[in-house]
C-alpha cells in the first residue's frame, strides 16, 4: 500500500511538472522544439506597460538556469516566445521598443549588428494582431530562426546577435524586471 502511494505522488508529481504554464489566460506550452532537441520552459510572465499587459514572454533551456549573463553568453540551442495578448502593440511601438532594446542589452557593440537587427526589425513591420505568436529559436552554427504565428520570417546569424537578442530581456536593463526575473524562474 505504502509503494502505491508513493507511485501515485511521483505520478502526480510528474503530471504537474508536465503541464503548460497558464498566464493572463494564455497557456506557454512546456517545450519548444530547437535543433532537434526539446528545450523546457525555464520560466513565463507578463510584459506590462502602463499598467496594462502586453504580451506574454516565455524563455525555454535545455536545462533549468537562473543566471541571467550565463544564458546571454550559453551557446547552446534555447528559445524565446512572445504572445501578443494586446491590440495596442504596434509595429512602430514594437520597433521602437526593439531598437532601445538592443542598444540596453549591446550598447556601442550594436554597430557590427546593425543589418541583422535591421533584418530581425523588418519583421516586425507587417501588422501585428492580439494573439500573434513571435518565437526566436537560436540553433549553435544555423543562427536565430525568426517566426510570426507559426512561419518562418528569417534566419539571423551569430552568437553576437543570438546574445543581443536575449539580451533585451536578460541584461542589466531589461525590457523590464518582473519579467526577467519571471523568465529566469525566479
Amino acid at each position: 500500500m505504502k509503494q502505491l502511494t508513493v507511485l501515485c505522488f511521483i505520478a502526480i508529481m510528474a503530471a504537474s511538472l508536465c503541464q503548460a504554464k497558464e498566464i493572463s489566460g494564455i497557456s506557454m506550452p512546456d517545450t519548444l522544439a530547437a535543433g532537434g532537441q526539446n528545450l523546457a520552459l525555464n520560466g513565463a510572465g507578463v510584459r506590462t506597460k502602463f499598467f496594462m499587459d502586453m504580451y506574454i514572454g516565455g524563455l525555454y533551456l535545455k536545462q533549468r538556469q537562473s543566471d541571467a549573463e550565463k544564458i546571454i553568453a550559453a551557446d547552446e540551442p534555447m528559445a524565446l516566445r512572445l504572445h501578443i495578448i494586446s491590440s495596442l502593440i504596434t509595429s512602430e511601438k514594437m520597433e521602437a521598443a526593439t531598437r532601445e532594446g538592443f542598444v540596453n542589452a549591446a550598447g556601442s557593440a550594436t554597430a557590427p549588428l546593425t543589418d541583422r537587427i535591421e533584418s530581425f526589425i523588418a519583421v516586425f513591420r507587417e501588422k501585428i494582431n492580439k494573439e500573434d505568436v513571435y518565437e526566436f529559436i537560436y540553433v549553435p552554427g544555423a543562427g536565430t530562426a525568426i517566426s510570426k504565428s507559426g512561419k518562418l520570417k528569417t534566419t539571423i546569424q551569430g552568437i553576437d546577435f543570438k546574445k543581443a537578442l536575449f539580451g533585451i530581456w536578460l541584461c542589466a536593463k531589461p525590457a523590464q524586471e518582473s519579467l526577467k526575473a519571471q523568465m529566469l524562474g525566479r
